[in-house]
Order: structure tokens, then sequence, then C-alpha cells
């Protein structure tokens, strides 16, 4: 008798990137990225890195300039989704971003944020290898020196709650809080520090 192969989990990657950048003087997906490029083309690095597919990101602010650099280069987004209402939050992007992934066959999705310069694939794979056999119930961020930080891993049995309670700049902070989840240090590979001013870039 032959025993199926377990099939590897799909997680997809969400690159949040709509946000308008006020203190950074422009939009964070159009930020350049010390190592080449914008954040916006880092950040789908990452996630393809990583391992992540299919990779969604959530354009808003500058979406004209940003949606060309999403769909080319060597890590193309697999779909661009546009966050209407994106000046009302992390939430909003959130939500568009869920939104989005419940057309896929994933069981996770990877929550990044566009702004984190120095989070790369190592803290993505370790956050995946700390979980590999769970699977839509997983629910789990990176730490950095004890800090809850991005990104967050999101089962797909949690989306729906995340799109109803998400409002605000808070994300699924609150939905975090409310459900026991792990927690995965990552303060060895990164710093998790988000760049909201050009000063943080230096």
């Amino acid at each position: 008798m032959t025993v199926p192969r377990e099939q590897p989990r799909q997680v997809a990657g969400l690159l949040l990137a709509a946000g308008g950048g006020r203190r950074m003087g422009r939009p964070k997906a159009l930020v350049a990225d010390p190592g080449g490029g914008t954040f916006l083309e880092r950040g789908l690095r990452v996630l393809r890195e990583s391992g992540c597919g299919p990779v969604v990101v959530v354009l808003g602010a500058g979406v004209e300039e940003a949606r060309p650099l999403a769909t080319a280069g060597t890590a193309p987004a697999d779909v661009v989704v546009e966050a209407i209402d994106w000046a009302d939050g992390q939430s909003a992007s959130l939500r568009a971003g869920l939104g989005a992934c419940l057309d896929t066959d994933a069981e996770a999705a990877l929550v990044l944020l566009v702004d984190l310069p120095d989070v790369g694939p190592p803290v993505v794979v370790r956050l995946l290898a700390e979980t590999a056999g769970e699977g839509p119930a997983v629910l789990a961020r990176a730490a950095y020196a004890g800090v809850p930080g991005h990104p967050v891993l999101l089962g797909r049995d949690h989306w729906d709650e995340v799109l109803t309670s998400a409002t605000g700049d808070k994300g699924a902070r609150d939905h975090l809080a409310r459900h026991p989840h792990l927690v995965v240090e990552c303060g060895d590979l990164a710093t998790g520090r988000d760049a909201d001013t050009p000063a943080d870039l230096v």
C-alpha cells in the first residue's frame, strides 16, 4: 500500500504597500531601498525568495507609479489589489489583501509590511518553518528582542474574523490580542524596525 505524500502547505505572501508615507515624503512603496530598487520591489522579492505563493500586493497611494513596479521585474506579484480607502489605515489594506486571498487555495497568508527594510527572507523562512505542519488554524508572528512585529502568519480560519474586526491603523493587532498565537523570535536576523522618515534609512 502506498501512503500518499503530504502536500506542502500553500502560503500566500501578502505585501501591504498602500501607505502614503507622509513623514517619508512619498508613498512607502516608491521609497528607494538602500539595497537597490524600491521598497515595493524589495518586499516582493522577500516573499518570492521565501517560497510564498501566490504573492498578493496591496497598493494605494501612488498607485499609478507603483503598479508597473509590482507587475514587472524579477519578482512580480501574482495579484495586484488597489485599496481605494488606504488613507483609513493599515486595516483597509489588510482587508483588501485578505479579500483577494480568499480567491486562492492558500491555507494561510504571510502578511509583510512594505516599510521593513531589514526584514529579509530568513525571517519569513524561520516563521514558516516554526509553524510547519500547522494548517488553516495557524496564527503566529515574528518578534525582535521580545517585541512582537511583522511578518504575521494568519491561517485561513482567521480571515473572516480579521476582515470584520480590523479597524484603523491596527491591522490584525486586536485579533492577535484575543487569540493565543506563536511568537517566533527573529532578533538575531533583523531589527524589525519600520522606516517612517528619511533618517530611518541612514
